[in-house]
């Protein structure tokens, strides 16, 4: 039901073949014509209505499609609107006009016999398909034309993504993959690894802080921030600069056998020539284990080992000027303290030369002490005198010759005693006291004993200062020798192919995605 032919309007009337003279007439034709008018896809309602046509101006047609060829070399449109009213038109004179025919009963069509006499023929009845069954024949049809419209424009659809994917990724990843693989100049890296040791021998020095240093001192991280001090200079300028000027980087980046896109042209400027030094020279440092990790990459592999050894050059130098002011500047401070402490302590013992000199004394508390023997000595003396006195004034009649001497001795030694006991306290004949005498080399000597002491100290700081100079000493060790390869290293053409089809896709991505947003935004 759902593929049968819609009616054409001339309800259950048919048409029988031609006479057989009729059909050895038109077997004589050739299939050529045939076959265009077949090829025009007719329907059978247009093919039905070129029959009643042909019949009605009795051309001998032996099936509907000679029909049709018939009507055409008469010069007769079987299709036109004319054409068809007067098919129309001539029916109905022949079914019940003016000329009283009487109309055909019911399944009998008209015939032509041999004689040209139309005679009823029975024919089997038509079924006419019901309202619902067109209904549904036309809603299959839709469906059907939705299809095949669905499925051109996924057909479309299809070929413009194909289109897209081969514009934005495929042709510019079999671009790429073409400089790599056949373009693209052979480069050589040679592999360097140096790590930055500290000496040995901390002399352990008290507190948390020689404790912490002592802890560290075995790891990486003692020297962590050395090592990255040295890897930011081989990825300077400055080492790009000494490069250059010492090996000659410009010069071997702009010969001729480098491509043109890795070739530094001979007018390069000093940021582009830097952009090739740091897209040559790959330094990486690793601070679990305190090694810095050095490729170097060139055109020729001699090249790029003596690239290597000169930036390895650079690396030691800086090490060392790293360490060589702080070196400088402890020494420096605990010399200058060692000096001024000797220098003072000089000075302090000239004064107490000087005052020594000056007051004709080798030592006030020698001097203070025999002073004070000899004046015990006198009062011993005179003790005895007077004793010796009060002994003789104690007889009835004392000897007055014995006495007069024996009073002028003890008035003499109270008189000596006098001198002894003034010259410690009093100044004379301009002298200075032996007190002030014996302060002032007191204190001289306290400043000497204090400047002995501050000179002690800075000797020992200076000691201190030498160990810790020491201990901060640093060098560079080479785990791995810059050795040149006799292979190429770059480029790696399949894995660099490979990334620029997942960048390619990825920028796609995202362009597709951000369109789609966009679009659903304005059309929200």
């Amino acid at each position: 039901m759902l593929f049968e032919q819609p009616d054409d309007g001339f309800g259950n009337m048919s048409f029988v073949t031609p006479r057989a003279k009729d059909t050895e007439t038109a077997a004589s034709i050739g299939p050529t014509e045939i076959e265009d008018i077949r090829r025009e896809g007719l329907t059978g309602r247009q093919l039905r209505l070129a029959r009643r046509l042909a019949q009605k101006h009795e051309m001998p047609a032996t099936s509907d499609f000679d029909a049709v060829r018939l009507l055409r070399q008469a010069g007769i449109d079987p299709f036109q609107r004319s054409s068809l009213m007067e098919l129309v038109g001539g029916t109905a004179t022949a079914t019940g006009g003016d000329g009283g025919a009487l109309p055909p009963p019911p399944n009998r069509a008209l015939v032509p016999d041999g004689d040209g006499v139309k005679l009823p023929q029975t024919i089997k009845p038509v079924q006419v398909p019901s309202t619902e069954v067109r209904a549904e024949v036309n809603h299959a049809a839709e469906i059907m034309r939705i299809q095949r419209d669905l499925a051109r424009r996924r057909r479309r659809r299809a070929a413009l993504l194909s289109l897209r994917l081969f514009f934005f990724i495929g042709l510019p990843t079999l671009l790429t993959g073409f400089y790599f693989f056949f373009v693209a100049t052979p480069m050589y890296a040679t592999k360097t690894e140096f790590v930055i040791q500290q000496s040995g021998g901390s002399m352990g020095g008290g507190g948390a802080g020689g404790g912490l240093s002592g802890l560290l001192s075995g790891t990486g991280f003692a020297t962590s921030q050395d090592s990255i001090t040295v890897q930011g200079y081989l990825q300077s300028r400055d080492a790009m600069l000494r490069l250059d000027a010492d090996h000659g980087f410009r010069d071997h980046f702009e010969g001729e056998n480098i491509d043109p896109i890795q070739r530094l042209s001979p007018d390069a400027t000093f940021e582009a020539a830097y952009k090739a030094y740091t897209r040559n020279i790959h330094i990486s440092y690793d601070p679990s284990e305190g090694i810095i990790k050095m490729e170097v990459v060139a055109a020729e592999p001699e090249k790029s080992a003596e690239f290597a050894r000169a930036l390895v050059g650079y690396a030691e130098e800086q090490v060392d000027q790293l360490t060589h002011r702080l070196r400088e500047d402890q020494m420096k401070g605990a010399r200058e303290t060692y000096d001024n402490a000797e220098r003072e302590m000089l000075a302090a013992q000239q004064k107490v030369v000087d005052l020594q000199e000056r007051y004709k004394v080798l030592s006030s508390e020698v001097e203070v002490s025999l002073i004070t023997s000899q004046i015990g000595n006198l009062e011993t003396q005179l003790t005895a005198d007077r004793l010796s006195l009060q002994q003789m004034e104690s007889n009835a009649s004392p000897n007055k010759a014995r006495m007069e001497p024996l009073k002028r001795r003890i008035a003499t030694l109270e008189s000596e005693i006098a001198n002894l006991r003034a010259k410690l306290t009093e100044a004379g004949d301009g002298q200075q006291s032996l007190a002030v005498v014996q302060g002032e080399l007191l204190v001289a000597q306290s400043d000497v004993e204090t400047r002995r002491l501050l000179l002690a100290q800075a000797l020992q700081a200076l000691e201190g200062a030498r160990i810790e100079v020491n201990r901060q000493v640093r060098y560079l060790s080479l785990s791995v020798s810059p050795i040149p390869p006799d292979e190429p290293t770059y480029p790696r053409a399949f894995e660099y192919t490979m990334v620029a089809l997942f960048i390619f896709a990825g920028i796609y991505l995202m362009i597709s995605m951000t369109v789609a947003i966009l679009r659903e935004q304005v059309s929200a």
